[in-house]
């Protein structure tokens, strides 16, 4: 699977830099309006939501942290499945899918961040063609960005994280005085202790896309330094990081705003801090969110490229794109191919159906990783492990990912169905291609 001479990305990442591009990844724009949606279900325990939520997405993030700590190669995802099942296909099946995930959130993303700075120049309802060319500067930009250099794409991830996070720690403080003046375990209706479990399972489901990110980490670990003590570090911290910043905000939402009130608004946190903080201007909350949302795109990026970056190295896709450039050490090609790819989701408009769609094919590909971490745990003759799991961790993470994608596909079916198109053509295209794949000894 991987030549003795192959081209390599140079290390260039440390455990604190690491968790905070996890914590960039997960900590996006998502949670000022999932908290009211959250609190809907929930009312004032809303913070439990976010603790059952992070415990179920923890054991997958250690699946992925030992993984990652052990294979530390570019395009992870496809190189653990296809090491741990030895089945090409599935391993190209699920590289596009994290691929598919990754560019609907670019495009997605770059959208916004467009709507948002046309919004604060004067334009609040731009022409759709406004608002595509736009976001494709944007996305050329990060393009840019990514070509010259992970150093420079990271220390833009730091900023965009500090503004992203101070927004959230403002949020807490400013409403911390309110702490103790909501009763913190009122639901919505009195019930059953099973009638409440079932409601912050459901619950759970929501606000269990909060965290998703941490998956980024595993595709960039061959840039990191010492990748067998710095990813299980960088990922944990990144999403302990998350939680703590999700608990205060959960808990101050409902503390300054009634959870009836809450859960009614289409900007919680926005409503929130008109009352915690009258006399900020509401811009300033527009300027967070294009930084957070602009993050989004970024990681992202960085992430979609190592990824087929890595998977031109295996053998699965043109080998042009396994080229490193010779001075700042990117995988050049495979930036560019990523912008062309996420320019045309661009340019087709709205692809939110698509975007629920692949969050559905990322919980899949979570259960083939966690499935990958008990193969390749009990395989002999596989690179000592840096963290070891009792089995039942990435079983139980496996079972957690089936339940939630049953309940995402079950309330409607289109975007289950889109997923099946783009497994199946996926695999058309595997087909179509095959005789151009090597295979890298």
């Amino acid at each position: 699977m991987e030549a003795a001479a192959e081209q390599r990305l140079l290390p260039k990442m440390g455990a604190p830099m690491l968790a905070l591009y996890g914590l960039g990844s997960m900590v996006g724009a998502g949670i000022y309006g999932l908290v009211g949606r959250a609190a809907g279900l929930l009312g004032g325990a809303v913070w439990t939501s976010f603790v059952v939520a992070m415990a179920a997405a923890l054991l997958t993030g250690l699946s992925y942290a030992a993984l990652g700590a052990r294979y530390p190669h570019a395009g992870g995802t496809a190189y653990v499945i296809e090491r741990a099942f030895r089945m090409r296909l599935l391993s190209y099946t699920a590289g596009f899918c994290v691929v598919a995930s990754g560019l609907t959130s670019m495009a997605t993303g770059s959208r916004i961040v467009a709507a948002n700075v046309l919004a604060l120049i004067g334009l609040p309802a731009p022409s759709d063609s406004m608002l595509a060319l736009v976001a494709v500067i944007y996305l050329a930009l990060l393009c840019m960005l990514v070509w010259r250099g992970l150093k420079e794409s990271l220390w833009f991830n730091v900023l965009c994280t500090f503004i992203e996070v101070s927004g959230l720690v403002f949020v807490i403080v400013m409403g911390a005085r309110f702490w103790g003046s909501a009763n913190l375990l009122e639901f919505p209706t009195a019930q059953a202790w099973y009638e409440t479990g079932a409601l912050i399972l459901q619950s759970s489901v929501l606000t269990f896309f909060a965290f998703i990110g941490f998956e980024d980490i595993l595709n960039v670990s061959e840039e990191v330094r010492d990748p067998r003590r710095n990813v299980p570090i960088g990922l944990i911290a990144a999403m302990l990081g998350a939680t703590a910043l999700y608990l205060g905000v959960a808990i101050t939402a409902v503390s300054v705003v009634p959870w009836q009130e809450l859960s009614t608004s289409s900007a919680p946190l926005g409503m929130v801090m008109e009352r915690a903080a009258p006399w900020l201007p509401p811009v300033v909350y527009t300027v967070i969110t294009i930084f957070a949302v602009a993050n989004t795109a970024l990681i992202n990026y960085v992430m979609g490229s190592r990824l087929v970056f890595g998977m031109a190295r295996s053998g699965l896709l043109p080998k042009l794109l396994a080229s490193i450039h010779p001075t700042r050490n990117t995988p050049h090609y495979a930036t560019v191919a990523i912008f062309f790819a996420a320019t045309a989701l661009i340019l087709a408009g709205d692809v939110s159906q698509l975007a629920s769609a692949t969050v559905i094919l990322l919980l899949g590909v979570f259960i083939l990783m966690n499935a990958a971490q008990v193969v390749l745990a009990r395989r002999p003759g596989e690179p000592p492990a840096a963290i070891r799991l009792p089995t039942a961790v990435p079983i139980v993470a496996a079972l957690i990912c089936a339940v939630m994608l049953v309940s995402r596909a079950s309330g409607d079916l289109r975007p289950l169905q889109i997923a099946g198109v783009v497994v199946v053509l996926i695999q058309v295209v595997y087909f179509a291609t095959r005789k151009s794949h090597r295979t890298v000894a």
